[in-house]
């Protein structure tokens, strides 16, 4: 049985290609019924299948019996209606053993856009669920998933892979936590509602925060962010008031040139006694003019400030790779001892089909000649045979498992259906 693994991502495709191509969870549900039902493009040699969708990547596992891409190749385009000469140039491919570490790479934030992200990890899991729910992922993908998912977990836990802030919003978010003392109670105020503001609001949300208010240039902007973060909303011609009440402000508006200037700051300033005030600015070019960070009890961060910090963080995060690796070289090798354990199953299997035939033969040869025997002088026997076989073939079937990585793995296999009198299968 080989694993395949077909995809693209953000390195081999463009946005437009990936929406084009991603599954919602009921699609991946309508795809992934298709193997049951025989679909046309997947011939009988594919007998399991697990789809990842994210904005990111569109990736398709499969177990089959053919080291061959063509169904895959089909099935991902019909799915999507996409020709595969429009999908081919973008797609990667992985057998077996590449695919087994790619799977682990993904799963682990090592193949993702910012090196360790943790929402890879339980999109791995949710893929997992969607396929068993409708019986497509059997006992060789289930088991692989469930050691991406370990490694995973394991690379979040016992290294700093996804520890330290990987964008500007949650690095800014995170200087809001550290400044103020709970910042459950902490007032922040978040000029602009575009992309990098919403990225702001939610890295907050995450750490607690709960008085928020957004401040952008139209109100019904404004509202549409705030809804959906449970936040005020306001706008620009009431900014200094917002300020006024906020102990952090973080903006990130698309003005073209500088919305917060000294005078406005020193006015607020005059009317909060001396209460700290922490300035963020996110965006580019500045909405907050410099000079501002001259005020006394306030603290201005602006975005080269920021991307000095977070450079710092991405290089803390890919020193931590190595360490990753080494986790995931030692899974990969558990998961792949397993994969070479099944080439044995088949040996296991006719030994211990082959002794119970044995076994239930002589058994009712003694019982027959043995006529005055109760019900549990007869149980009794039975569990005799049954432990003796089950001590007998112990030793021979551990060792065939313990070989099933050994160079001479064919041969061995060979000499125990020799011993044993087992059919080669030829």
């Amino acid at each position: 049985m080989h694993i395949l693994s077909i995809g693209l991502n953000h390195t081999t495709a463009p946005v437009e290609l990936r929406e084009r191509l991603a599954f919602s969870e009921e699609q991946v549900r309508a795809a992934l019924s298709r193997l049951s039902c025989g679909y046309a493009n997947l011939t009988s040699d594919m007998k399991e299948m697990v789809i990842i969708s994210t904005c990111n990547r569109i990736e398709v596992y499969a177990a089959s019996n053919q080291n061959s891409f063509s169904g895959l190749e089909a099935f991902l385009s019909d799915a999507r209606g996409i020709p595969v000469d429009k999908l081919h140039p973008h797609l990667y491919t992985y057998t077996d053993a590449d695919a087994v570490r790619h799977l682990l790479d993904v799963a682990a934030g090592l193949d993702s856009l910012v090196l360790g992200e943790p929402q890879i990890l339980g999109q791995v899991t949710r893929a997992l669920e969607l396929a068993r729910g409708v019986g497509a992922c059997g006992p060789l993908l289930s088991r692989l998933f469930q050691a991406a998912i370990h490694a995973g977990k394991r690379a979040r836990t016992e290294t700093a892979i996804s520890r330290n802030p990987a964008s500007v919003s949650s690095l800014a978010a995170g200087l809001c936590e550290r400044s103020v003392h709970d910042i459950k109670k902490a007032h922040i105020v978040v000029l602009g509602a575009g992309e990098m503001a919403e990225l702001a609001v939610e890295a907050l949300r995450k750490r607690g925060a709960q008085k928020l208010t957004v401040v952008n240039r139209t109100l019904e902007r404004a509202h549409m962010l705030a809804e959906r973060w449970n936040a005020e909303a306001d706008t620009f011609e009431n900014m200094d008031k917002a300020i006024a009440l906020a102990d952090i402000v973080i903006s990130s508006t698309g003005a073209p040139h500088a919305i917060i200037g000294k005078d406005m700051i020193e006015i607020v300033m005059s009317q909060r006694q001396k209460r700290p005030l922490m300035l963020i600015d996110i965006a580019v070019p500045r909405d907050i003019d410099s000079e501002v960070g001259t005020i006394p009890n306030v603290r201005l961060h602006d975005i080269d400030n920021l991307n000095a910090h977070l450079e710092n963080s991405l290089a803390e995060r890919a020193s931590e790779v190595p360490l990753v690796e080494a986790i995931l070289d030692e899974e990969e090798g558990k998961f792949m001892e397993f994969l070479s354990s099944l080439d044995m199953l088949p040996i296991i299997i006719d030994m211990r089909q082959q002794a119970e035939s044995i076994r239930q033969a002589e058994l009712n040869k003694t019982l027959r000649r043995l006529p005055d025997l109760n019900q549990a002088e007869r149980a009794r026997i039975e569990a005799l045979s049954q432990a003796l076989v089950k001590k007998l073939l112990d030793k021979p079937t551990n060792r065939l498992r313990a070989q099933a990585n050994a160079p001479d793995a064919p041969e061995y296999a060979n000499v125990a259906r020799t011993l044993f009198g087992l059919s080669t299968g030829d």
